[in-house]
């Protein structure tokens, strides 16, 4: 099941309701944007040696479906190269080549990871480039990658941490509009059981702030259950490892003795890393 939306809705959320669909926390409502099914898996048959089919196996959002191909989000374009990265030093080198991770084709693959550690596959004499002499055979492709994909825009935020209002719109809809009374006892029976432990008050005053800023409602539940007078806000903390874009006075606004800079970028772009208006018509006139 998936959720889908346009360019150009991907523009108006962040206009009018602040929902960053580059930003992993936010969520997107599923009564604006329902779940597709899109297929089914079957699993019908379990492991018959889980070294080679279970610890070997390397998965990787790289490997895609002609057709979709990946979005600007900065959490997955990191993952593109780091998830290969990670099967290279786990698995080896030739970890494409192994039975479980080997493309299941009526012909033979031809690309140019070969040779090195373990390789049982080295696809002869041929050389490794694209040869005139020798030349290797492309599949033909059935979709125009290059039709929608290379005219996508944005901007790259540099330090793309920073407490901001529209964070907490998510976590406030699961609490008012998603909970029911028994779930809202359990969330508070769970997390204040677990903040009786903290022997600093001052962390637990910090962490009701922040249940305050999603909903008053669970900041007094908490103080009840926790004893604990929490802070009326995060407006006047400072947190190290995230700017507060909250902050009243500049000294909480900024992290970890940074200067402001990126504080300020954000301010002046105002995105914080959500798509830049104008794309879907960039998108149109491209096509």
């Amino acid at each position: 099941m998936f959720q889908t939306m346009t360019a150009k809705q991907a523009e108006e959320v962040w206009e009018k309701q602040k929902i960053n669909v580059f930003d992993m926390t936010h969520v997107w409502p599923q009564d604006q944007f329902p779940l597709r099914k899109v297929g089914e898996f079957f699993l019908n048959e379990n492991p018959q040696n889980y070294f080679a089919e279970v610890e070997q196996v390397a998965f990787n959002p790289a490997h895609l479906v002609p057709g979709i191909e990946p979005s600007a989000d900065p959490l997955l374009q990191s993952r593109l190269f780091s998830y290969p990265d990670t099967h290279r030093h786990r698995i080896g080198a030739n970890y494409q080549q192994l039975p479980v991770n080997a493309p299941r084709v009526a012909y033979r693959m031809g690309n140019f990871q070969r040779d090195g550690n373990m390789a049982f596959y080295n696809q002869g004499a041929r050389p490794n480039y694209l040869s005139s002499i020798q030349p290797i055979s492309f599949k033909e492709r059935t979709v125009d990658l290059d039709k929608l994909h290379g005219k996508f825009t944005g901007e790259a935020i540099t330090f793309l941490s920073e407490i901001r209002p529209e964070d907490f719109n998510a976590p406030r809809k699961l609490w008012e509009k998603v909970f029911d009374d028994d779930a809202k006892e359990r969330f508070i029976k769970n997390i204040s059981g677990h903040m009786e432990t903290v022997t600093d008050k001052e962390i637990i005053k910090r962490q009701i702030a922040i249940f305050r800023e999603v909903s008053e409602d669970i900041a007094s539940r908490m103080e009840k259950a926790t004893g604990v007078q929490g802070y009326p806000g995060i407006s006047g903390l400072r947190f190290n490892g995230t700017h507060n874009g909250m902050a009243k006075s500049k000294d909480n606004k900024v992290a970890n003795g940074m200067t402001g800079i990126s504080v300020k970028y954000a301010e002046k772009n105002k995105t914080n890393g959500a798509p830049k208006a104008g794309t879907h018509k960039e998108l149109i006139e491209g096509q």
